[in-house]
């Protein structure tokens, strides 16, 4: 075999590695749980990475109330995470996979998954992390049953209606 033929191996390889990765992100959309998520974004911008919002997502909280919580640390916990009544829940679980953090969101306390996502943004459009008074910055997620949710599309969430932003 010459190296061409060689090579075209060898591309056939990657490109059917590429595509069995896309492949199943496509499955995991069609069937896991998706759920729209309040983000709370920083560091737009890593020149290694290039172009990209990082968010932490706002989940709603649920503890353990019974004789083994943790009530030395009510602060943090780990979790694992569900979707119920279209709200993404960290529930509380020692054998989870998600650490989950209280902080101040404004007025009010909130959740916070520790690990935040890198949703990927062109580099000449504008910074969708920086939103005027009044809007928030939300985040279509994938929920896999292990694993951190996948961002799908961001979207932004004005006077009570949240609207998906334009790719």
């Amino acid at each position: 075999m010459n190296a061409l033929g060689k090579g075209l191996i060898v591309a056939a390889a990657q490109v059917a590695l590429a595509a069995s990765v896309g492949a199943k992100f496509l499955v995991d959309r069609a069937n896991y749980p998706r759920v729209w998520v309040e983000t709370a974004p920083y560091d737009p911008d890593l020149p290694i990475r290039g172009r990209y919002v990082s968010i932490a997502l706002l989940v709603d909280a649920k503890r353990d109330a019974g004789p083994q919580a943790d009530t030395k640390n009510a602060e943090i916990f780990m979790s694992r995470l569900e979707v119920q009544g279209g709200r993404l829940v960290a529930v509380e679980d020692v054998t989870g996979k998600h650490w989950v953090t209280r902080r101040n969101c404004g007025d009010a306390k909130c959740w916070q998954l520790n690990d935040p996502l890198a949703y990927f943004i062109p580099e000449h459009g504008p910074d969708p992390s920086r939103r005027p008074v009044g809007e928030t910055l939300w985040v279509e997620v994938t929920v896999p049953p292990t694993g951190a949710p996948r961002p799908v599309q961001l979207g932004v969430r004005k006077g009570g209606e949240l609207a998906p932003l334009d790719p």
